[in-house]
């Protein structure tokens, strides 16, 4: 399996989590699936935003959809840990692994977009960078299918993807006390978009340098 390197995995925590789902009877697949739930419920919340004109209303969905970003971030972890490290690995597994990540950027991106309403600049901005979060991903994986190896360098990777909304979304909750915009949030899909351009280039860059000479 193509895994992301990620230093969380060597931790104690992660392991005992990962043996406590196994024991639990939790296939991985069930959890891939479970992180697209999670990130429609994260771009629900932010879309939300629209409808909510109480200031405590605005932190609960905020806060909530930061919670259902960590969740399929958790799925994300778990995911490859019980299958690898736990020996629960399936011949579906990478499809399981892969295909739901393609749903869940767009989900949070799109939600993220939607925060003032279903129309506007910071719509567009929503949709772009959850189809540049498709590319990024589909750059990676048509590199391995051509006999390259799985990039995931950045600098707007998955990861460095949902740190971003996460972080704007904390700082929204600033922007909330001083009257609801949606400004951060557009700062942070630009940013997103940006990044995700970067990425593709850079990604592309090393894919043709090691299938035209043999390096990256």
């Amino acid at each position: 399996m193509n895994r992301r390197p990620m230093d969380t995995r060597k931790a104690g925590w992660a392991s005992a989590t990962a043996s406590m789902l196994a024991r639990k009877g939790i296939k991985p697949n069930w959890l891939s699936l479970a992180s697209v739930p999670a990130a429609l419920a994260a771009g629900g919340c932010f879309a939300s935003l629209q409808f909510a004109s109480a200031l405590w209303l605005q932190i609960t969905l905020i806060i909530a959809g930061v919670a259902c970003i960590c969740l399929r971030l958790f799925c994300n972890l778990f995911d490859g840990m019980v299958a690898v490290e736990c020996g629960l690995k399936t011949s579906s597994g990478e499809i399981f692994n892969d295909f739901p990540d393609r749903l869940s950027d767009p989900l949070i991106m799109i939600g993220a977009g939607y925060c003032v309403g279903f129309a506007g600049p910071i719509a567009t901005l929503g949709w772009a960078a959850g189809m540049l979060s498709v590319l990024t991903a589909y750059t990676r994986v048509l590199g391995s299918s051509t006999g390259a190896k799985h990039y995931y360098i950045g600098p707007m990777a998955k990861p460095h993807r949902m740190a971003v909304v996460v972080a704007a979304a904390l700082l929204s909750i600033g922007e909330c006390v001083l009257g609801f915009r949606g400004y951060v949030f557009a700062g942070a899909l630009t940013l997103v978009i940006v990044g995700c351009i970067v990425t593709i280039i850079r990604r592309l860059r090393r894919i043709v340098s090691e299938l035209e000479n043999g390096h990256e």
